[in-house]
């Protein structure tokens, strides 16, 4: 969080240095826009479920909200398949329930929703491909939600690199039928942000 709160310090400073503002108008602006940020952390899927019912409530009452980020939608997996036993549906309930609900958000406020997941499948030759790294592995109502998928993996760092490492993101858009598209890009994180190289 003090990351975020940094980079936007730092790109709020850099677009208002045009301007003659103090230092006060300044935090008062940073404070204003964390003040549209509400962050939520959940310690269960149940919790998450509960959270995404909440969310609705809120949706109608603020439908300047546009973006929902999810990190991550796989942070239930192992424990819901635990608490599932050998029935699939048991170990896909909860999640099911959240994608369906995610799904009507989706529909009726007309919001973007960003949502991390681990690979947590590898390939056993030690291949680490987009095809390989990218299998779907959570429930098809979650599947059917998905309409990009974005893979981030960190590249082998160089002595120059070692400060601020570069990432590579293979970006693909994709459905039940097959995938449309792809492309690959490269970007690295520095105190003044997202840097794409």
């Amino acid at each position: 969080m003090s990351r975020l709160v940094s980079i936007l310090d730092s790109k709020l400073s850099s677009g208002l240095s045009t301007c003659s503002t103090s230092a006060g108008s300044d935090e008062a602006v940073l404070r204003s826009c964390l003040s549209r940020l509400l962050v939520v952390h959940c310690s269960s899927s149940s919790q998450l479920l509960l959270t995404l019912h909440f969310l609705e409530t809120t949706l109608s009452s603020r439908p300047s909200v546009a973006l929902l980020l999810i990190d991550s939608i796989s942070a239930f997996y192992w424990s819901d398949s635990s608490e599932g036993g050998a029935s699939l549906s048991k170990r896909e309930e909860k999640l099911s329930k959240c994608s369906e609900l995610l799904g009507r958000l989706l529909r009726d406020y007309r919001i973007t929703i960003f949502a991390s997941c681990r690979t947590i499948r590898r390939s056993s030759s030690g291949s680490s491909s987009c095809v390989e790294m990218d299998r779907p592995y959570l429930c098809r109502p979650w599947q059917c939600l998905v309409t990009h998928r974005l893979l981030c993996s960190k590249r082998e760092a160089d002595t120059e690199q070692m400060r601020h490492p570069v990432f590579s993101i293979h970006t693909s858009s994709s459905s039940w039928t097959g995938t449309r598209g792809s492309r690959t890009s490269f970007f690295k994180v520095t105190d003044g942000g997202v840097e794409f190289l």
